[in-house]
């Protein structure tokens, strides 16, 4: 199976689904909301003049939000009809910004070789990548001296706990895959996608971190956070900043972010 071509489809076939989602909700974007979540805003800091690539950008709502906060925005993404919304939504808000079409491995070509103040990769990206030390490597390249690597993601220890209490270890933290699913849904509700398979790679936190290290970046922070975007486990409660579990539950890292400089 070629995990690239089978995930595209399957998010190729997500895109109309969720530009139409309250999920993501496009009409508010369009209004002015800014979609960035703000622990990112603060960890990552002023970007104001500054350039910023977005990795595996989906439909560009993120990229667009670091473009309202002052960035010289660059989006890419595998999906190509993902990326055609984002140029249509960067449109409708009057929003300067560049999005490419192209696998996250070949950036670098796909981009001509431009350089970045800041790479940004935003939750939920890194689990559709089978190798992160192409990955990592790739982030360097794009850099600019004194630049930065910025990653927001999904803790992978919350993917080995059940998913109706998040107290009980049920899945193997290190089994890596490739993991082939069959889901009729996205995770914005219940219409039906026309492709149902995709592949998914885990990584855990150590992984990632040396990864970024052999790079040649240097790590200056790993933060995680008992905090999710969603209800990932059903007894999370919703709370200031995300999901949370409730007050007298063990609590565990459901979020991390992670800042490495050229």
């Amino acid at each position: 199976m070629d995990y690239l071509d089978v995930n595209r489809a399957n998010w190729n076939a997500r895109v109309p689904i969720h530009v139409a989602s309250d999920f993501y909700d496009v009409e508010g974007f369009k209004a002015g909301r800014i979609a960035i979540r703000p622990f990112e805003r603060d960890e990552v800091g002023d970007v104001s003049g500054r350039s910023l690539v977005h990795l595996q950008c989906h439909f560009g709502l993120d990229t667009l939000s670091w473009a309202r906060l002052g960035a010289e925005v660059t989006g890419l993404d595998f999906s190509d009809a993902a990326i055609e919304q984002a140029r249509g939504i960067a449109a409708d808000c009057g929003i300067p910004a560049e999005f490419v079409a192209a696998d996250v491995y070949d950036a670098a070509e796909a981009l001509g070789g431009a350089t970045f103040d800041i790479v940004y990769t935003g939750i939920g990206a890194l689990v559709w990548l089978p190798d992160l030390t192409r990955w990592a490597e790739t982030a360097a390249r794009l850099l600019k001296p004194g630049g930065f690597l910025y990653v927001a993601e999904f803790h992978p220890f919350a993917d080995v706990m059940d998913d109706e209490t998040g107290t009980t270890v049920t899945h193997d933290y290190f089994a890596k895959g490739p993991h082939v699913w069959e889901f009729p849904y996205t995770y914005t509700g219940n219409e039906v996608l026309e492709h149902q398979t995709s592949v998914q790679f885990q990584h855990g936190l150590g992984e990632v971190v040396s990864a970024v290290a052999a790079a040649g970046l240097r790590v200056e922070f790993v933060h995680e956070h008992d905090h999710t975007l969603f209800r990932r486990f059903a007894t999370l409660a919703a709370g200031e900043g995300g999901y949370r579990l409730p007050e007298g539950a063990p609590k565990i890292p459901l979020m991390y972010s992670l800042r490495a400089s050229a």
